[in-house]
C-alpha cells in the first residue's frame, strides 16, 4: 500500500510556482516583442464560443478575448475593476452590489460597452439556462438593473459575500446585444468581445487565432501583439510540437511520462515551471442507479479506493491523494475521506456491504471521458477497475465517450458512476462544495442536501470576512463524506513547459489557474 501521509504533510500555497529545469527562467523578467505571435498548447479546447453556455475549461479562451466586470489584476487574490471602474456592496447585509462601468468601452466591433450589455449578459445566462453552462452560478442573484450607460446594480436574494468572485469567473464575460440572442446559445464562430485580445480567427478543436484588441480599456498590459492556441488531442503530440519549436508554450495536459522526462531528463532549450494547482478529481454516483444510489456501496468503493496508489502509478506523483471536495490551500480545508475510511480497507468495506445485506459481487459501470482531463484518465479508471475487482466485492464495466458526447451522457442521468474533474471559479471552499449540490448543479445530477443549501451555505456567505467560514465548511464537507455521493480522488498540481525565450508564466497564472495571455512575451536579451 502506498504511504499517504507524505501527501498528508505535503502543503504549499496555491499557485506558487517553483523552477524545477535549468536555463533561463519562466518566472524572469524580460522585454516583450519578437517576431510572430507566441504560440500555446494545450489539450483543453473550448466546448463553446458562447459563454452563456459554458462552465467548462472554454473559460481559458473568454478570459482572454472578453471583459468580466471584475477580475484578477497580476498578484491580485482577490476580484478587483476591469470593465468596472468601481464595485462594492451598498448594504451591511452583502445584498446589493453596485458597479460603475470605466467611461467610453467599446466591443471590438465598435459598438458600445454599457451598463444595458451588461445587464443582457447576465439575463441571458439565466434565460437560456444552457445543459452545462453556468446559470447555476448565478443562484442568490434576484434581479439586475443598469441605471443609466454605466451603472449597474445587482440585487440578491440572500446575503452573499462571493458574489464578487462570481462575477470575475468568465462565465460573466460581457457580449454585444447585436450580436448574440436573447434566448438561444450563438452558433458560429464570430467573437466580438472587449478583453484584450479579438478573435482573428478559430478552427474548431484545432486554433484560436488572437490579436491585440487596440480599443481594450482594463487593467491587462499585454506584453505581446498576438498569441495563437493550438488545441491538441494528447500531451505527447504537444510536447513534440514544443520540442520541434512549432509551438512556444504548453498549458493544461501534460501527461505524467512527459513531465517526468523534462523532470529527469531537463533540456537546455525548454524549461518547465512545477506550481500547485487547486484542480480535482473526482467520481459521481447517480441516484436514479439501483446500485449506485445505495449509501452502503458507495461508503464501500470509498473505503476501497486507494488514492495514494492512484497518484504513484497512474500519475508519478505529479498529483496528490485528495480526502475532500476542498483542495489542500484553502481555509477550510479537511481530510474527511481520511479521517472516517482510514488506509484502504477490504474487510471494511465487505462489513460495509453485508451490514446492508448486501452479499453478491455489486456490479457498477464507470464511465469516464476520453479527451478532456489528460492522457492519464483511462489508466486511472482501469486502476480504479483492478482495486475494485480485487477485493471480490465488485464487478467493474468501464465505458467512455469523447468530452461532447460525454456531457450530454451525464446531464441525462445515463451513467451509473463516472468521473468528472474541477477547475475552481474561484478560490473559495465554497466553491468546492456548492456546485455539486442543489437541484441546478455542475453535475448534471440532482444533489438536495437542505443542510448545505439552505443553512451553512447562506450563514457563511453572510461573512465579509472570508476566514471566518471555516466552521460551516467544515460542517458541509462532512456531510458530503457521510452521502459518499461524491469520492474525491486527487488534486492537480500546474506544470507549464516553454522554450527558453518565454517569460511571464507566473504573471500569466490568476488565482484560478485560468492562464492569461497577455503576460507572455520574449525574451530579447540574456
Amino acid at each position: 500500500m502506498f504511504n499517504r501521509n507524505r501527501f498528508l504533510r505535503r502543503v504549499a500555497a496555491i499557485a506558487s510556482l517553483s523552477l524545477v529545469a535549468t536555463g533561463c527562467g519562466l518566472l524572469s523578467s524580460g522585454d516583450g516583442g519578437g517576431k510572430g505571435p507566441i504560440v500555446v498548447g494545450t489539450t483543453s479546447a473550448p466546448s463553446t464560443l458562447d459563454p452563456a453556455g459554458a462552465w467548462d475549461g472554454s473559460w481559458e479562451l473568454y478570459r482572454n478575448i472578453f471583459q468580466t466586470l471584475l477580475a484578477y489584476p497580476n498578484g491580485a487574490t482577490t476580484p478587483q475593476p476591469d470593465a468596472a471602474q468601481s464595485c462594492s456592496f451598498t448594504d451591511s447585509s452583502s445584498r446589493t452590489y453596485r458597479c460603475s462601468l470605466r467611461p467610453g468601452l467599446k466591443f471590438a466591433d465598435g459598438d458600445p460597452l454599457n451598463a444595458q450589455a451588461v445587464k443582457y449578459s447576465i439575463d441571458r445566462i439565466r434565460k437560456i439556462d444552457a445543459p452545462g453552462g453556468p446559470a447555476g452560478l448565478l443562484g442568490s442573484l434576484d434581479r439586475v438593473q443598469a441605471l443609466g450607460d454605466r451603472e449597474v446594480v445587482f440585487q440578491l436574494n440572500q446575503s452573499d459575500a462571493t458574489f464578487p468572485f462570481v462575477l470575475a469567473t468568465p462565465a460573466m464575460s460581457i457580449v454585444d446585444p447585436n450580436d448574440y440572442p436573447a434566448d438561444s446559445l450563438r452558433k458560429d464562430d464570430q467573437v466580438y468581445g472587449s478583453g484584450p485580445y479579438e478573435l482573428k480567427s478559430y478552427d474548431e478543436d484545432k486554433q484560436a487565432v488572437l490579436v491585440g484588441n487596440g480599443s481594450y480599456q482594463g487593467f491587462a498590459k499585454r506584453q505581446n501583439d498576438a498569441v495563437t492556441i493550438r488545441y491538441f488531442q494528447d500531451s505527447a503530440g504537444m510536447v513534440k510540437a514544443l520540442r520541434d519549436k512549432q509551438i512556444d508554450v504548453t498549458y493544461r495536459g501534460l501527461a505524467a511520462d512527459d513531465i517526468v522526462a523534462l523532470q529527469q531528463h531537463g533540456n537546455s532549450n525548454l524549461q518547465l515551471v512545477d506550481g500547485t494547482g487547486t484542480d480535482i478529481s473526482y467520481l459521481v454516483f447517480n441516484p436514479k442507479d439501483p446500485w449506485a444510489k445505495q449509501p452502503a456501496v458507495r461508503k464501500a468503493v470509498a473505503q476501497i479506493v486507494d488514492r495514494g496508489a492512484i497518484a504513484h502509478k497512474v500519475y508519478k506523483d505529479t498529483v496528490d491523494p485528495l480526502y475532500s471536495m476542498v483542495p489542500k490551500g484553502l481555509t477550510g480545508h479537511t481530510t474527511g475521506f481520511f479521517d472516517d475510511y482510514g488506509d484502504p480497507s477490504v474487510p471494511k468495506a465487505r462489513k460495509i456491504l453485508s451490514d446492508a445485506g448486501i452479499h453478491q459481487p455489486v456490479p457498477l459501470t464507470l464511465w469516464y471521458t476520453t479527451d478532456r482531463y489528460g492522457s492519464e484518465t483511462a489508466l486511472m479508471f482501469q486502476e480504479l477497475k483492478r482495486q475494485l475487482e480485487a477485493s471480490g466485492l465488485f464487478t467493474v464495466t468501464l465505458e467512455s465517450r469523447p468530452w461532447k458526447t460525454y456531457v450530454v451522457g451525464y446531464q441525462k442521468g445515463e451513467y451509473p458512476v463516472f468521473g468528472r474533474g474541477w477547475f475552481p471559479d474561484f478560490p473559495d471552499a465554497d466553491n468546492f462544495i456548492a456546485p455539486f449540490v442543489g437541484d441546478h448543479n455542475a453535475l448534471g445530477t440532482p444533489y438536495p442536501s437542505p443542510e448545505i443549501t439552505d443553512k451553512l451555505l447562506p450563514h457563511s456567505r453572510a461573512e465579509s470576512d472570508r476566514a471566518q467560514t471555516v466552521k460551516d465548511m467544515e460542517q458541509a464537507q462532512q456531510i458530503l463524506v457521510n452521502d459518499a455521493r461524491l469520492i474525491p480522488l486527487w488534486q492537480g498540481r500546474q506544470f507549464i513547459a516553454a522554450s527558453e525565450d518565454i517569460s511571464g508564466g507566473e504573471q500569466a497564472l490568476d488565482p484560478s489557474t485560468i492562464m492569461t495571455m497577455w503576460a507572455l512575451h520574449r525574451k530579447t536579451s540574456w
